[in-house]
């Protein structure tokens, strides 16, 4: 069993909070010779309840802004099609300014090039979400057992974060378990206020953390940790990241929980693969695989979701740390940010399953 107290009931197992935005994806062509696009709905926090959705059966929910004009009813349509329960804050669209449902531009690139991934987050609608926006008492009535944000959220305007805050301290009072992802975001922090500030508002959240997921970039960058005294001697090497929880867990004790992936990127489509976890001072290590990638936007989500999934689950956190980086590994072999994988499939992938074909 792992540290956390979890509890056994409730009308959500996960509530995320954060921003919708949709991608476009011209697959391996790069955006200037695009002449079209597949339309994906992502966001890091609603990526999380998706999967825990539609690939590990929980009963899961997204609390974020709705725009009324069609990017809003297409992203809509896609919450509705993976399961999760929207709670949103409606905003109406005036056909000039907005507000708008944000848009990724993400092309996959292929082999020795890179994939190019920009944004148009002009007058977001998430980022106008502030305190009072939801009632949390409302929402949690039946019951929560988890309640999970990110750092890209808390950049987009000062109010976000405070929502972030509100929403985890009644999560608390409703006896939840708190996650986020730092998913650290240099770009939108600059326009933010910088790194300084970044590191301010990040520590006011993760004093109602339990369970934090980011690599070691997230770690000294958005909790202002000093980087690790042991050099990794690979990107697989997990001793840099072990070797910076004694400071994280010193400045934020109230953190029982540490995970994050691993990878070494060989070629767009050729990646090693690991994942690892700090849970109430043991260290656990998932196996490392090569990965043949389609897909990699998202993975990190994929492996939150399994590795969250295991816990509400009572795995042990060796099975859990496992189950988490099977399904990101899996997930990396779909297009889109959210699964396509079955609760089965995961299971054996974790278990040593392979790519032989399913009769």
């Amino acid at each position: 069993m792992s540290t956390l107290n979890i509890r056994q009931d409730g009308a959500l197992d996960c509530l995320s909070l954060g921003a919708l935005i949709h991608r476009l994806d011209p697959g391996i062509i790069p955006f200037r010779k695009a002449t079209e696009c597949q339309i994906h709905v992502s966001g890091g926090e609603f990526n999380l309840a998706a999967n825990l959705s539609d690939c590990f059966r929980l009963k899961t929910g997204i609390a974020s802004a709705m725009v009324d004009y069609p990017i809003g009813d297409l992203v809509a349509e896609r919450v509705r099609s993976m399961g999760v329960i929207p709670f949103y804050k409606r905003f109406k669209h005036d056909g000039v300014t907005g507000p708008n449902i944000a848009t990724v531009y993400s092309d996959r690139g292929q082999g020795v090039r890179g994939p190019v991934v920009f944004y148009n987050r002009s007058n977001e609608a998430a980022a106008r979400l502030k305190p009072g926006d939801f009632d949390w008492n409302a929402i949690f009535a039946g019951g929560i057992r988890w309640f999970h944000s990110g750092g890209i959220f808390a950049a987009l305007s000062p109010t976000t974060s405070e929502v972030i805050i509100e929403g985890m301290q009644a999560a608390r009072a409703a006896g939840a378990i708190v996650s986020f992802d730092l998913n650290f975001r240099e770009k939108l922090w600059s326009f933010s206020g910088g790194n300084e500030h970044a590191v301010k508002v990040i520590a006011r959240i993760v004093e109602n953390v339990d369970v934090l997921v980011g690599n070691e970039e997230d770690l000294q960058k958005g909790l202002g940790i000093s980087g690790p005294e042991v050099a990794a001697k690979s990107k697989l090497d997990p001793s840099a990241f072990f070797g910076m929880i004694d400071r994280v867990v010193e400045r934020h004790p109230r953190i029982k929980i540490v995970a994050t992936t691993l990878r070494e990127v060989h070629s767009t489509n050729r990646h090693s693969w690991g994942a690892v976890a700090w849970v109430g001072g043991k260290t656990h290590v998932a196996p490392a695989c090569e990965l043949d990638v389609l897909d990699r936007v998202g993975g990190g989500d994929g492996f939150a979701a399994g590795f969250f999934y295991g816990l509400l689950s009572g795995a042990a956190p060796e099975e859990a740390i496992k189950l988490g980086w099977a399904h990101g590994a899996l997930l990396t072999t779909f297009p889109g940010d959210t699964s396509m994988a079955t609760l089965e499939q995961v299971q054996a992938f974790a278990k040593g399953g392979s790519a032989r074909i399913q009769r």
